[in-house]
């Protein structure tokens, strides 16, 4: 007997020991096998909390055992690499599956190593240099390292199972494998991007730190090379590599990339995409109008908000509970935000991208980058209502509500630590993107009591939710321009988050193995 046991609830405070007793009363019989297949909480009723759950259970005890993937024939095999260009979710994935086809495998990084990274962060968040190839956007693991670590999507792909038991394989925490809305945390995440890039470089794989794309050499249609530019301190140096097939998995800031690849000719397009600040609010506040009074007993509370009360959508976006607003810039003289949190989510403030949807229609011109320099201008408004030095312009939400530039804080403190400072956030956000915050914000608090909190803060400006652009592919996940061009993950348009990108890295990689062995597209 194998049965799967649905809506089966366990109060607030019971350990989890007790499912087994659960599924048996319901059974009526013992189970020397019980796994929990989904946990959620159920949290409508404050005064009866509790988690619900999903449970797969057996008369008998279960193995599970994967079936070893075939690898690409040795006669099949190319001479030439794949060149993996970007080392976030899509590329890592990408990498990871090709080199488990037995493919060869180059993968080319523009920033540094993850743990140079963190360095670099912290000095440039305390203050010093912005290192434009070294920060939250550029670097190994990609943007996402220095996010909240959600896993959770809106997606329905076959592989997205595949990329939660592969995190687990490197270090995740085995309850992402259960949990309504898995998190790794900022700092999971790195230590399991090390241990990928471990495996790569372990399994016959090549990995280059401080290597950008600066150009692709095409023939009758089909990319044959790259030329890659090298970083050595404050040493450049130019390479040309051949190679079988190059992945673009480059992220969704990799401007330069995105202007030399339409100049080769790329088909691309421009991309609706959302702007607009941080909120932060008291975590203590957001687990009280969450949960109630038994917020302390629970994880930090989340939410997601969306309004129609103006003509534009406004929503929030990548929420992090118990974390702190991070400066995301990746160009000089632009101010960037971004939300991370760690694995305990146990900072003083929750915080959350509030955005409104931006399209083609709201960019003059007719360039696939409109987009791009539309963010550019938002984030070099910011940076001049910031005072410069990276400062980020800052707005407690009762004062914008009345069109007037803050002069005290109230409860609620700012965690962007580059000195952040007051300003009327008029001077950088769009009109209509300023009077849809505003009906946004009194319209979300219906629903999320304090919400609209005078005194919660804030932080612009969020640019950076997803990729300005497309890089067209067809079925076979190539370019429908250049062949051996694979455009994958959030940054070429075809992702938004850690686990979706990872997904369609493994989907590129498996359109690569059908190609190359003649299996046919490979797609899942």
């Amino acid at each position: 007997m194998k049965k799967i046991l649905t809506d089966v609830r366990l109060p607030l405070g019971r350990p989890e020991e007790e499912l087994r007793r659960i599924a048996e009363k319901k059974c009526r019989m013992r189970l020397p096998y019980v796994r929990i297949l989904k946990k959620s909480l159920d949290a409508r009723d404050k005064d009866n909390i509790r988690y619900i759950y999903s449970l797969e259970v057996s008369d008998r005890p279960q193995r599970e055992e994967r079936q070893p993937l075939s690898r690409l024939p040795r006669s099949l095999c190319p001479e030439r690499p794949v060149l993996v260009v970007g080392s976030g979710p899509a590329g890592l994935f990408c990498a990871l599956r090709l080199i488990d086809r037995g493919i060869p495998v180059e993968l080319v990084e523009r920033g540094p190593s993850v743990e140079e990274r963190a360095e670099k962060i912290g000095t440039f968040s305390r203050g010093g240099a912005l290192d434009t190839e070294g920060n939250v956007q550029f670097g190994e693991g990609g943007a996402g390292t220095f996010s909240d670590g959600k896993l959770n999507t809106g997606t329905h792909a076959a592989f997205n199972r595949e990329v939660l038991e592969t995190f687990v394989s490197f270090g995740a925490p085995e309850e992402i494998l259960w949990l309504n809305k898995p998190h790794i945390g900022s700092d999971n995440l790195q230590k399991i991007v090390v241990a990928m890039r471990e495996y790569i470089i372990n399994h016959g794989g090549r990995v280059a730190f401080n290597a950008r794309l600066t150009d692709i050499v095409a023939r009758d249609g089909a990319v044959t090379g790259a030329r890659i530019s090298r970083r050595d301190g404050a040493a450049l140096s130019e390479e040309d590599r051949e190679v079988s097939a190059i992945v673009l998995a480059v992220g969704h800031s990799a401007r330069d990339t995105f202007a030399m690849l339409l100049s080769r000719g790329a088909a691309m397009s421009r991309k609706d995409f959302a702007v607009g600040v941080r909120i932060e609010h008291l975590q203590s506040e957001i687990g009280l109008a969450q949960y109630g009074k038994a917020f302390s007993l629970l994880p930090a509370a989340d939410y997601r908000l969306v309004s129609h009360a103006s003509e534009r959508a406004a929503f929030t976006f990548c929420m992090c509970p118990g974390g702190y607003v991070m400066p995301a810039a990746s160009e000089e003289g632009g101010v960037v935000t971004n939300g991370m949190s760690n694995y305990a989510r146990d900072g003083i403030n929750a915080n959350s991208a509030l955005v409104v949807q931006v399209s083609g229609g709201d960019f003059p011109g007719d360039s696939p980058l409109a987009g791009v320099e539309f963010q550019r201008r938002l984030e070099r408004a910011a940076f001049s209502a910031g005072g410069g030095r990276y400062s980020a312009p800052v707005q407690l939400v009762g004062d914008f509500l009345r069109d007037r530039e803050s002069s005290r804080l109230g409860s609620v403190a700012p965690t962007y630590p580059v000195s952040p400072a007051f300003a009327d956030l008029r001077t950088v956000l769009p009109p209509f993107v300023v009077s849809a915050l505003k009906a946004a914000i009194p319209d979300m608090d219906r629903r999320l009591k304090g919400f609209a909190a005078p005194d919660a803060v804030l932080t612009a400006v969020e640019s950076r939710t997803s990729s300005p652009v497309r890089i067209e592919r067809g079925a076979d996940m190539q370019s429908v321009s250049l062949r051996n061009l694979y455009p994958a993950g959030e940054g070429a348009g075809y992702a938004g988050g850690i686990t979706s990108s990872a997904a369609d890295g493994l989907r590129v990689a498996e359109a690569i193995f059908a190609r190359l062995g003649g299996f046919g597209d490979g797609q899942k």
